[in-house]
């Protein structure tokens, strides 16, 4: 089959990347699916720990394949699995670091693999994964009435206003100005261009009792949440790379006292896991309407350098998603 792979990165993952012809079809373990790969949705966390040399190191295979997010067709079923060859399903891919997923056949495991509902295409299912359960698992475990997120028009953020409306929360979130109508046709309550002016100066008095960081690029947002959200709300960082400057400002937001001015709110770090239920849920809102995919543009699966180009612009609009078997 054919897979792109990476073993050394020198100047980022896209340059990095080579497609290699002969790849031997990965062996499924017994609670594991053979997938017939048809769509790969990108997310950031498909080179952000690639990139970083400790991670490449010591927790990523080498030779490695990157992608977690996928849709496809079962080619063997996992031992027990009441799927059948030939379903169409998605899910995310083993691994949180190098998911196997941008190859014509991968595996994936039974705890984060779901049928296709009907209604619903395998395009637009394909960018649920990573990015759907990040949105619901920083949403509506915490059951707020009144959400900010940051970053509302990103692949995660999408998924946040939609999910958040489809719980019927109140929800405002930041982006820039070319995608305010983006967010407010994604139902977004009000939204906030954080190029028009100061944000935090925009917020305040709002009295939120959540908020949801997914660009974590300006500390200054925390620091002053108390001047726009309620006193038992809750800060969750859902963005950030593996490095010194992230781990960094995680420990002022966790441990810097609020006299010395730091933050006065409690502040969450969090990563997706694999949940089947959730999966369901997104996509059965999905079939129904009240969640749609967002997807900035598609690149074909000779094009991934170019896909991962566009991902690490950070201007996408949604997902961006790779063609890789889907009119095989």
């Amino acid at each position: 089959m054919r897979a792109w792979q990476y073993a050394a990165i020198t100047s980022g993952l896209e340059k990095s990347l080579k497609l290699n012809t002969t790849a031997a079809v990965p062996k499924p373990k017994p609670q594991q699916h053979l997938i017939k790969v048809d769509y790969v949705a990108l997310n950031p966390v498909d080179y952000k720990p690639a990139e970083t040399t400790l991670m490449r190191r010591f927790v990523i295979p080498n030779p490695a394949t990157p992608g977690i997010d996928f849709a496809g067709t079962i080619a063997q079923p996992a031992q027990g699995s009441d799927l059948k060859v030939g379903d169409k399903v998605f899910g995310c891919g083993p691994s949180p670091f190098a998911g196997g997923m941008l190859a014509e056949y991968a595996v994936a495991g039974t705890d984060s693999t779901v049928r296709i509902p009907e209604g619903v295409n395998s395009l637009d299912a394909s960018t649920i994964g990573v990015a759907g359960l990040t949105a619901y698992q920083s949403l509506v475990a915490h059951n707020p009435k009144r959400v900010l997120i940051n970053g509302g028009s990103g692949g995660t953020g999408v998924f946040g206003i939609q999910i958040a409306k489809a719980m019927g929360y109140y929800v405002v979130c930041t982006c820039s100005g070319r995608n305010v109508e983006l967010c407010k046709g994604l139902g977004a309550d009000e939204v906030i261009d954080y190029t028009a002016g100061s944000v935090t100066e925009a917020l305040k008095g709002k009295n939120f009792d959540h908020v949801v960081d997914n660009v974590m690029a300006d500390l200054q947002l925390f620091r002053r949440a108390h001047e726009y959200t309620s006193k038992g709300a809750k800060y969750i960082v859902v963005a950030g790379m593996p490095t010194l400057k992230f781990v960094g400002q995680n420990l002022e937001m966790k441990f810097w006292p609020a006299l010395l001015g730091g933050g006065k709110r409690r502040s969450e770090g969090m990563f997706a896991q694999a949940n089947v239920a959730e999966l369901e849920r997104i996509a059965k809102w999905m079939s129904e309407g009240k969640v749609k995919a967002v997807i900035d543009q598609q690149f074909g699966f000779e094009d991934v350098s170019k896909a991962f180009e566009k991902l690490k612009t950070g201007r996408a609009r949604g997902k961006i998603v790779v063609e890789v078997c889907a009119k095989a």
